[in-house]
């Protein structure tokens, strides 16, 4: 469907339009940003039918859902933008459960005067960020809220996948003695997003690893089918992620500080700002946990893909009634790696 083609007449401007609200209203105005715009975009069999909900096939397995709102400041920002890491976002939370992706629906909220340039530039970027993960976007929703109640966009997306047989991946099975892997540098989408915020600058850009891991999941579970909990470290950072596993699975963590991989101007950045990478989002890593006997043949899977390069061992998982995570520093001592109370860096993901 091409615009002006719609059946609607003149078509949207989107050079110099803006969202107002009857873009929301459920009339005329609405159909046509939904057919010239997101119909266009996402084009597929499922979108073309133009129903208040999608029909597909389920595959045999079991089926994995996922919801996730995106609300990142910036809107766009270096290695991304909030198009791409919506789609991305819940991407990873299926695959976190070994399962394949296989269809997402977005819903949109428009703050009215929202530029429609800016628009379609954050759904062309969702298009291409679906269409390079194979996923397909089958249904939708669009509000508009007044001027001054939203942020200019805020995107929902549910992503559905289906799990292999015998995959069997969750927070609670972890145990001790087992092996704790990440697929590469922590900390980058987090530093990306405040530096591009207050305008900083270190030598090599900083850019977001905002990034579909599916692929990367797909080929560690052919290595190591067994592996025991997969996560992508989002709000939070690292530090989240294996706090949670800690409960889950009524273990303790010891980490080493000179193992996790950091990029150097993330680290500078960090002490500058005053944040513990630890504890900073990353949208396109994970984290593995694995038997000890499973550790190099899941790290040598991760390093030969491309999303995997930089994985590292960093640690391992302990008998602790308490549920701590520790860490051995650089200098030799421990530190506790405990839950934040609340945001270092807010609205990043």
């Amino acid at each position: 469907m091409k615009p002006g083609k719609s059946g609607y007449g003149r078509p949207v401007d989107f050079s110099r339009g803006c969202v107002d609200m009857s873009h929301g209203a459920g009339g005329r105005a609405m159909a046509q940003l939904i057919e010239e715009l997101f119909v266009q975009a996402f084009d597929n069999e499922w979108l073309r039918q133009m129903n208040d909900q999608a029909c597909f096939a389920v595959l045999a397995g079991r089926m994995v859902i996922s919801t996730d709102s995106h609300v990142v400041s910036p809107l766009f920002f270096p290695g991304g933008d909030i198009g791409s890491l919506s789609v991305h976002g819940t991407i990873n939370d299926v695959a976190m459960s070994g399962a394949r992706p296989l269809y997402l629906a977005a819903g949109f909220i428009l703050e009215e005067g929202f530029p429609l340039a800016d628009l379609k530039r954050i759904v062309a970027s969702m298009a291409d960020a679906a269409q390079q993960a194979g996923v397909a976007v089958i249904t939708g929703d669009t509000k508009v809220v007044e001027r001054g109640k939203g942020d200019g966009v805020f995107i929902n997306t549910t992503g559905v996948g289906v799990v292999p047989p015998g995959v069997e991946i969750s927070g609670d099975r972890a145990r001790p003695g087992d092996r704790v892997l990440v697929s590469g540098t922590m900390g980058d989408h987090g530093v990306a997003i405040m530096s591009f915020r207050e305008n900083l600058s270190f030598g090599t850009g900083i850019r977001s690893d905002s990034a579909a891991l599916h692929g990367l999941v797909a080929a560690m579970l052919q290595a190591v089918p067994g592996i025991r909990c997969l996560r992508d470290p989002t709000r939070g950072g690292l530090a989240a992620t294996l706090n949670e596993f800690a409960r889950q699975s009524g273990v303790g963590f010891r980490l080493a500080e000179a193992a996790i991989p950091l990029r150097p101007q993330v680290s500078a950045a960090c002490e500058l700002l005053g944040l513990d990478p630890l504890y900073v989002a990353n949208e396109g890593k994970l984290v593995a946990v694995c038997a000890p006997q499973d550790a190099g043949r899941l790290l040598a899977a991760m390093r030969a893909h491309p999303l995997g390069r930089d994985a590292a061992e960093i640690g391992e998982v302990v008998e602790d009634a308490r549920h701590f995570v520790q860490m051995r520093t650089a200098f030799g001592g421990t530190r506790m790696v405990d839950w934040l109370a609340g945001e270092q860096l807010p609205r990043i993901c």
